[in-house]
């Protein structure tokens, strides 16, 4: 069995077609660091080399399924990271490569010859939501919540799965707000396949995964690029291409620097709050205005 910083995968004892994937970073609500993409990748492929496993179930350990990336300290702190850089002009590319690389990780879901199933408790959201929806199935706790609130400020959904899952207004409802839904909410939307209260989510995805691993895998193989070829030939790596461009440039345009600077200057649960208060997000020279005054207080930067 394969071991992971960020992760644990295992077959279940009771149903060995059945892998279960678990996010395993609780402390930090499974938050995603550099590691977490490609362990996810990495064990995802090992289910894959598992000629006994037919289905893998994607979790998260305590409180929820994941609150996005772990970003207090890029946010917080003066570092120069690709994809925060510092510097000016600012190296799209540079920035695009990692962030892509990370999308492929999540992807790797996606990808998968064996069928994926989400099971969603507590919350998945903003990056947390690219993995939720990068699986084939979700299945979440009736109130349990999914959505992308950066989307108002310093952040893009580099998966661009919204619209696939959920159809363009819906999406646009959604890209436009960065609000959050419930599961039943997303379950009357369509974006998830079932909800359900908390205490029958393990039995529920239990008895549908169970019900897919009776299949041969070579039919769910199949059937599942059947299916991810019609996204494919929407334009799904494009839209990808796009969309992860996009993140970049949220996080470095003015009102991206804003968001930072105001997260160095009082701490990222304030920055937050802001954001996803409602209240109006600074732009265009009101935002420059205010990231000079920031950037003399905070030493000249």
């Amino acid at each position: 069995m394969p071991t992971f910083s960020t992760l644990n995968i295992e077959q279940e004892e009771r149903a060995p077609r059945v892998a279960r994937l678990v996010l395993n970073r609780p402390e930090r609500l499974n938050a995603i660091n550099s590691d977490m993409p490609s362990e996810i990748r990495e064990a995802v492929e090992w289910a894959n080399r598992n000629n006994e496993v037919h289905v893998i179930v994607v979790e998260g350990s305590g409180k929820g399924f994941c609150g996005g990336y772990d970003l207090t300290a890029f946010a917080e702190h003066h570092i120069d990271h690709p994809c925060q850089q510092e510097d000016h002009p600012w190296d799209p590319m540079v920035d695009y490569a990692q962030m892509k690389r990370y999308t492929e990780d999540f992807m790797a879901l996606w990808r998968s010859a064996k069928p994926t199933i989400a099971k969603v408790h507590g919350a998945a959201v903003a990056g947390g939501s690219d993995i939720a929806l990068c699986c084939d199935l979700l299945v979440m706790a009736d109130d349990a919540r999914i959505g992308y609130m950066p989307t108002r400020v310093w952040g893009c959904p580099t998966t661009a799965m919204w619209t696939y899952r959920l159809g363009p207004m819906r999406a646009k409802r959604m890209m436009f707000t960065g609000d959050v839904i419930d599961g039943k909410t997303a379950a009357e939307w369509g974006l998830a396949t079932d909800a359900v209260p908390g205490d029958q989510l393990e039995s529920t995805v239990m008895l549908l995964a169970e019900r897919i691993a009776g299949v041969p895998r070579s039919h769910l193989a199949m059937h599942k690029m059947l299916v991810n070829q019609v996204m494919l030939s929407m334009g799904l790596e494009q839209t990808q291409m796009f969309a992860t461009i996009f993140d970049g440039i949220t996080r470095h345009n003015p009102e991206g620097l804003w968001f930072r600077r105001y997260a160095q200057q009082e701490g990222f649960k304030s920055a937050v709050e802001w954001r996803d208060s409602g209240r109006p997000i600074p732009e265009g020279s009101e935002a420059r205005d205010l990231i000079r005054e920031m950037d003399a207080r905070l030493g000249g930067r």
